[in-house]
């Protein structure tokens, strides 16, 4: 990393988190029911702070060592950054009334899926109480600034942490004779920053949601080696022993118990004897005792009816009944990354 570019991701993120702290703080005072009196147990903000801190850290450290490349978009531009702020908040007013009426289930009232859509009753659902839920191409839209806000602009960075472990297989390795399937790509975020850091790799992404894999060809728009398919993770439209790396980012822990096992037991059949699956979701219970109370705190400030059940889950026991074995887990602020192999 050179001295500019060292100079660009401080300023870059540095203001990307006092943007994204102004909006959660402007959202909580909008919001009912209000956010200002939180329960006990939560961290102090400057401890919470400090923790994003750390992970920005390591995000400069990992850049600078070349472990990956530095995000293009680290200086959004201003015009983007503003339209997608009008948007949030003009959505901010049809989310708190779905938090006031704890409901959730506007998208399947509205039945603003296709007639006939075979995608399962529990992923038509207005989860974190968003509009369209992931039906709509506003949606697929607004996505990446809402969960932004949530996190402090610490998503990206939270998602680069799995780049280490796909960087160390693919060590010595020919990209063009391989494959790579990202399970719930949606919008394609950490896709894009898969080819940009391996062009020449072939991915696909895959997901239920056609306006998101819309906007996931979008983002990759500038690279080649790439397919998107519309399919459920419980079924894989692909051959056992047909990837070599499988990724999945911010899947499990939005899926109820048996479709949890189920996408487990796919993305380990169709995993090659030697390849690697890298996952990246919330932090569980114990995982970083001071955050415990934020992972209560969180379903109940957003529509995530299998977010409790998964903050208990044994997920090295879920994968391992599936065939692979746990190598690794790292906690990247309040997300972790976890990896196994095959055989």
């Amino acid at each position: 990393m050179t001295p500019i570019e060292r100079w660009v991701h401080a300023v870059g993120h540095t203001g990307r988190t006092a943007w994204f702290l102004a909006h959660a703080l402007a959202a909580a005072r909008l919001s009912s029911p209000t956010l200002e009196d939180l329960p006990a147990g939560l961290p102090e903000r400057r401890d919470y702070l400090d923790d994003l801190r750390e992970l920005l850290r390591r995000d400069a450290s990992n850049i600078r060592e070349g472990r990956y490349a530095m995000p293009e978009d680290v200086l959004p531009r201003p015009s983007e950054a503003f339209r997608r702020s009008t948007h949030f908040f003009a959505d901010l007013g049809r989310i708190n009334l779905r938090r006031m009426r704890t409901d959730g289930q506007e998208v399947f009232r509205r039945k603003a899926a296709p007639s006939g859509d075979r995608r399962p009753r529990y992923y038509l659902q207005n989860f974190h109480y968003q509009t369209d839920g992931w039906m709509s191409e506003d949606s697929a839209d607004i996505y990446d600034f809402q969960v932004d806000v949530l996190f402090n602009g610490a998503t990206d960075a939270m998602r680069r942490q799995a780049l280490l472990p796909l960087g160390d297989f693919l060590k010595g390795r020919r990209q063009a004779k391989l494959r790579l399937l990202d399970v719930a790509t949606g919008n394609g975020r950490f896709l894009r920053s898969i080819k940009q850091n391996y062009p020449r790799l072939p991915v696909t992404g895959l997901d239920m949601s056609a306006a998101y894999l819309a906007k996931a060809s979008e983002a990759l728009d500038p690279w080649s080696w790439k397919a998107f398919v519309l399919a459920n993770a419980e079924a894989l439209p692909f051959a056992d022993d047909s990837q070599d790396i499988v990724t999945s980012v911010y899947l499990l822990h939005e899926l109820p118990k048996g479709a949890r096992r189920r996408a487990a037991a796919e993305m380990a059949r169709v995993l090659k004897p030697g390849g690697r699956l890298v996952l990246v979701d919330s932090l569980q219970t114990g995982d970083h005792p001071p955050f415990d109370g934020l992972l209560e705190l969180f379903p109940a400030l957003y529509h995530e009816p299998y977010y409790h059940e998964y903050t208990q889950t044994d997920l090295a026991a879920l994968y391992e009944e599936a065939g692979l074995r746990h190598l690794h887990a790292d906690r990247a602020f309040m997300s972790k990354v976890m990896v196994f192999g095959k055989g």
